[in-house]
């Protein structure tokens, strides 16, 4: 999937700029970090770019502050799935990244699952829970160790790790707090890797290796000891094949503009899709960033190319 887009080379072409970042979501801390660092780089490119910490009343801000686009830095929900797309589309706002129906599948885990497997792609086998009682039989099949998680939730919030039997009934209690259904899939021992995309384009991949048990909040966010290593170290096939297989998975939602792929690859070798991120972080932790460094993007640049997909017409 290639997006055509004519290149904007005049700051003034965006107009005024709104980024909206914080919002109310349980991502709310890393979005702030995020929107901060894409407006100090759209200001130092020029733009006349201006800060929203995104409250209920945001609509009413942006009609007030007669801005030309958006650019979205809402994670979780509220900013990542479809909502705060589709208000801006009753405004009449061009915003950065995917449209509402993308937004809100790829939020749902269980839906991005769902549309993988009739394509074909390769994605865990899994189970829903809406209650204690559809935890019978769920080792039996899909067997130990799982992975239980809140259907609509980022950055692992909410993930277990579920080991022995007696785990599992806490693991979906806490899950079950975040978001409901909550999905319980085979945990994966292996390679953890990324794919951002761009306009269409898979950035070079990353593999994430965390100090801890597993690639978690803390591991993200705040710890030191997390390696990321781009290239990844997979050979040119492996490489060239994945990133194909993150284009798809990125394109099967209908998702757009930028955004990220996770996924595994097992000790055996075989690809395991996770999830879409249609509005990754841009932290100094994040991955999109460090992928578009080593591919020759530096985040001022990153930044500009993110909002021309907000649909500006070039000059």
């Amino acid at each position: 999937m290639n997006e055509t887009r004519k290149r904007v080379t005049d700051a003034a072409a965006f107009g005024k700029v709104a980024v909206l970042f914080g919002g109310w979501s349980a991502e709310r801390e890393v979005s702030l970090k995020s929107g901060r660092a894409v407006l100090a780089a759209l200001c130092r490119r020029g733009i006349d770019a201006h800060g929203i910490d995104a409250g209920r009343d945001v609509l009413e801000v942006l009609r007030e502050g007669a801005f030309d686009r958006v650019f979205i830095v809402l994670h979780g929900r509220g900013g990542e799935d479809g909502v705060i797309q589709g208000a801006l589309e009753l405004l009449g706002l061009p915003y950065t990244g995917s449209g509402v129906q993308a937004s809100a599948i790829g939020m749902d885990k269980w839906r991005t699952k769902l549309i993988w497997q009739a394509l074909d792609l390769p994605t865990l086998p899994f189970r829903l829970a809406l209650s204690a009682a559809d935890l019978d039989g769920v080792i039996d099949e899909l067997g130990l160790p799982l992975a239980v998680k809140p259907t609509r939730e980022g950055s692992s919030i909410g993930v277990t790790r579920v080991e022995r039997a007696e785990q599992l009934a806490a693991a979906f209690e806490l899950a079950a707090a975040c978001d409901s259904p909550v999905i319980i899939e085979p945990w994966v021992t292996g390679r953890e890797l990324t794919g951002g995309v761009l306009a269409g384009e898979a950035l070079p991949l990353i593999r994430m290796q965390a100090a801890v048990e597993f690639y978690d909040y803390e591991a993200k966010y705040n710890r030191d000891d997390t390696q990321y290593h781009c290239p990844a170290g997979l050979g040119d096939e492996l490489e060239v094949k994945l990133r194909s297989l993150v284009t798809r998975a990125f394109a099967a939602v209908g998702a757009s503009g930028w955004g990220r792929v996770d996924l595994m690859l097992d000790d055996a070798g075989a690809p395991w899709l996770l999830e879409v991120n249609t509005v990754p972080g841009m932290t100094d932790h994040s991955l999109v960033p460090l992928a578009a460094r080593v591919a020759g993007l530096d985040f001022d640049e990153l930044c500009w190319r993110i909002l021309e997909s907000s649909g500006v017409a070039a000059q």
